[in-house]
C-alpha cells in the first residue's frame, strides 16, 4: 500500500476522532498499563518524504563523533553502557564506522551476529539478570545501534516486549551496581571474544 493508503486502511478501524481501539498487548498481565482510562493518540496523516534521521551525513553524526568513547572495543565495533536506564543494565553496540544494518558488508554483518551472541551469554550471566533482550530500531539515528536489555530475574510482569516501556517506567537504576555489571560483560567480553577496554589500549 501507498503511504495514503495505508492511511485510509487505519484510518477505516478508527473512531470519529481518528482514534484506533487500544492494542490487544494492552490486554496482556504484562502489561504496565490497565485498559481503563488509557487512550490512543489520534492518527496522524502521512510524512512524506520523511524528515531525516539524525546523522544521516556522516559529517554531521554524533555518534561518529564518539567513536573511541565505550567501556570495550575492537577495530570495528565499540560496546557503551546506557546511563539513566531502570533495568540493571542497558548496553548500546556501534559500528566504530560510518554504517547502518541495511549497508553493512556481508564481513560485518556476520561478525555483528556472533558478537551479539556473546553479548547476549555475558549479559545473561550478570546475577539477577534473567534475559538479554536485544533491539535494533533505527528510527532516531542512522548510525546503527544495538540496544542489549537486562531484565530483572523475577520480574514476570516485564516479560517480552513491554520491557522497553517498563525501563522508562522504573526509577533508575543504581549506578554503582550497573557499572559493575558492565565491568563483568566486558571482561567475559575480552575472555571469550576478545577486544580491548580502550580504543588505544
Amino acid at each position: 500500500m501507498t503511504p495514503d493508503e495505508f492511511h485510509a486502511h487505519a484510518r477505516a478501524a478508527a473512531d470519529a476522532e481518528l482514534r484506533l481501539p487500544l492494542a490487544r498487548m494492552t490486554g496482556w498481565e504484562i502489561s504496565p498499563f490497565e485498559q481503563e482510562g488509557l487512550r490512543v493518540s489520534p492518527l496522524r496523516p502521512p510524512v512524506v518524504p520523511e524528515p531525516p534521521r539524525r546523522g544521516e551525513d556522516p559529517a554531521d553524526c554524533g555518534v561518529c563523533g564518539k567513536r573511541d568513547v565505550g567501556l570495550w572495543f575492537t577495530e570495528n565495533w565499540r560496546l557503551d553502557r546506557v546511563t539513566g536506564v531502570g533495568v540493571p543494565l542497558a548496553l548500546m553496540l556501534y559500528p566504530r564506522d560510518h554504517w547502518d544494518l541495511a549497508e553493512l558488508p556481508d564481513e560485518l554483518a556476520a561478525e555483528l551476529g556472533v558478537l551479539t551472541t556473546h553479548i547476549v551469554r555475558h549479559v545473561q550471566a550478570v546475577p539477577h539478570v534473567a534475559r538479554a533482550h536485544v533491539y535494533r530500531l533505527g528510527d532516531g539515528a542512522a548510525h546503527l545501534h544495538l540496544w542489549f536489555f537486562g531484565r530483572p530475574e523475577g520480574q514476570t510482569q516485564m516479560l517480552g516486549s513491554w520491557l522497553p516501556v517498563w525501563d522508562d517506567l522504573l526509577p533508575e537504576y543504581p549506578a554503582g551496581p550497573a557499572d559493575a555489571d558492565a565491568a563483568a560483560v566486558v571482561d567475559a567480553l575480552i575472555a571469550s571474544y576478545g577486544g580491548r577496554r580502550t580504543a588505544t589500549g
